[in-house]
């Protein structure tokens, strides 16, 4: 098997070797946040929007970056560690932002260090998928909505509990709750459902992550016409919906075909995908 590497502030590790200090703040006490992006042929998709929800959720965490850090190192970084990892084909991206050592009101600055890791994933996860999803609904651990809830900070553990009840029930995914107990988003992709022909997805207030994908979505049915409204969501109204579907950065676009026992099509879904066609959503 292919050694693995990864890239920390720059500088490329075998992934077996790097380590971080026992005191860290993001491992001690969640004081962190990630971006997820996808790669194709080494050309990183959507990379100035991804670079611009990163300063303004390293802004909010209060983080200090170099002054040498912007989006042409961040980008070198990246296809550095994908030539080394010979991820060159379709591979998934993840970098971490996290916090130096230390207490948590020790006086010191707030710099902040970046990991950089990939991983090679297949060409037909980007396509609309064959067999619809099953998908439950997790109520126990809900998401607050708060400054920080549209970005994707370390330390919500209803996302990890959520995907841990997904896999003990043998669901796909499963869906979260803000405080208010409305479905906003699932374990890791943003949520849109439709209803005669209109496209509805919950707005940012409501405390899901503001998905790059979820973005481009929105301006591409504008763009060809499909109404498209943001509004909150009960389970009520997604059990009525007539076709669900997910979106992130790496999966495209999927569809669901279950909920409970409510079933779902995705005939006006693939209507969708056959009518952005032409604008190449990438």
């Amino acid at each position: 098997m292919q050694a693995l590497y990864v890239s920390i502030n720059g500088k490329i590790q075998n992934a077996d070797q790097a380590a971080i200090a026992i005191d860290n703040r993001t491992f001690r006490y969640g004081i962190g946040l990630f971006e997820t992006l996808l790669a194709i042929n080494n050309e990183v998709q959507q990379l100035s929007f991804h670079w611009n929800r990163l300063q303004q959720g390293l802004q909010l965490l209060g983080f200090q970056t170099p002054s040498f850090f912007n989006e042409a190192a961040l980008l070198k970084a990246i296809q550095g560690i994908l030539n080394k990892n010979k991820h060159n084909n379709y591979a998934r991206i993840r970098i971490q932002f996290f916090a130096n050592a230390g207490g948590i009101l020790e006086t010191q600055q707030n710099t902040c260090n970046y990991l950089i890791e990939t991983s090679a994933i297949d060409a037909s996860i980007c396509e609309l998928n064959e067999n619809g999803l099953v998908v439950g609904i997790h109520s126990l651990y809900r998401k607050e909505i708060d400054p920080l809830s549209a970005y994707k900070i370390n330390g919500r553990i209803c996302y990890a509990m959520a995907a841990q009840e997904a896999k003990e029930k043998k669901w796909n995914d499963a869906l979260v709750l803000n405080s208010q107990g409305n479905i906003i988003e699932s374990s890791i992709s943003n949520i849109f459902w439709v209803k005669n022909k209109t496209v509805y997805t919950p707005p940012i207030s409501e405390g899901c992550i503001a998905g790059i994908r979820r973005a481009n979505w929105i301006c591409t049915l504008k763009e060809k016409g499909i109404p498209i409204i943001e509004m909150p969501l009960s389970k009520e109204m997604l059990l009525e919906a007539d076709e669900v579907f997910l979106t992130n950065s790496i999966r495209k676009i999927r569809w669901i075909s279950q909920i409970d026992s409510t079933q779902y099509k995705h005939d006006f879904i693939k209507s969708i995908v056959l009518a952005i066609t032409s604008t190449k959503i990438k």
